[in-house]
């Protein structure tokens, strides 16, 4: 149980490693965002399929795997209509709302953040195993990017770079509670484990077909985004199969 809380804290503080990139101005403009959001969403995806949903088919029931896989992205489709949030490129989504530009990017990272720790959690709920490990591993790299595209956002907004970096570091803290939530479920239920991979799997699938693809695609480089989807794909299936 505390090996995947501190594995999916340790993704959730590498989205504050990507937040440190303002102290050492560099800059990730908005050209930039279709390369992260392209190699992000290569590493969900290959982390979904390989990690999650495949090893949950070989161990569960095929109708409630396939049915938990679905469930988990009309959950996270629920919540994206209900709870208004602030797209970095496309912008406010959900019910109109008075909240601060930065209560809503806040709220964009915790629905995104939390299939990836609960990801992370229940990988780890069989063990130390070099899949888990690799999971994490891969779900950390992608956070550096983010954490930038959190922090640089609220900088700009007039946030001092203190105030921006801590609440980038903020939005990352929801990947260990979704993780402890992930792997206590999967230890102490043992039987659910594989309808929790799937659920998982399914909920960050959905964000990468809904959200990290669509956006990458919005700035007139597709060919960018698209590419670095499949390095992004090609480094997290090396990392599942090397490790």
């Amino acid at each position: 149980m505390l090996s995947g809380f501190l594995a999916s804290l340790f993704a959730g503080l590498a989205t504050t490693i990507g937040a440190l990139l303002l102290l050492f101005k560099i800059k990730f403009g908005s050209k930039s965002m279709p390369l992260f959001l392209g190699l992000s969403g290569g590493i969900m995806f290959s982390a979904s399929i390989f990690s999650l949903l495949i090893p949950a088919l070989e161990t569960g029931n095929l109708i409630l795997v396939l049915f938990t896989f679905l469930f988990g992205a009309v959950f996270v489709d629920f919540v994206d209509s209900v709870v208004p949030h602030e797209h970095f490129i496309k912008g406010l989504e959900g019910p109109a709302s008075k909240l601060k530009m930065v209560s809503l990017i806040l709220l964009t990272m915790v629905i995104h953040n939390f299939p990836e720790g609960m990801a992370v959690g229940v990988s780890f709920a069989k063990g130390i195993t070099p899949a888990a490990i690799s999971l994490a591993v891969a779900i950390g790299l992608q956070n550096i990017p983010e954490g930038a595209a959190v922090a640089l956002p609220l900088f700009s907004l007039g946030l001092s770079k203190s105030r921006a970096i801590f609440i980038s570091f903020l939005t990352g803290m929801v990947e260990p509670v979704a993780g402890f939530f992930g792997v206590s479920i999967g230890i102490l239920f043992s039987k659910l484990l594989p309808y929790l991979m799937a659920f998982a799997s399914g909920a960050m699938v959905y964000v990468v077909s809904d959200e990290m693809i669509p956006e990458s695609h919005t700035q007139g480089s597709e060919k960018v985004a698209t590419f670095s989807f499949m390095v992004g794909f090609v480094i997290m299936t090396l990392l599942d199969n090397l490790f």
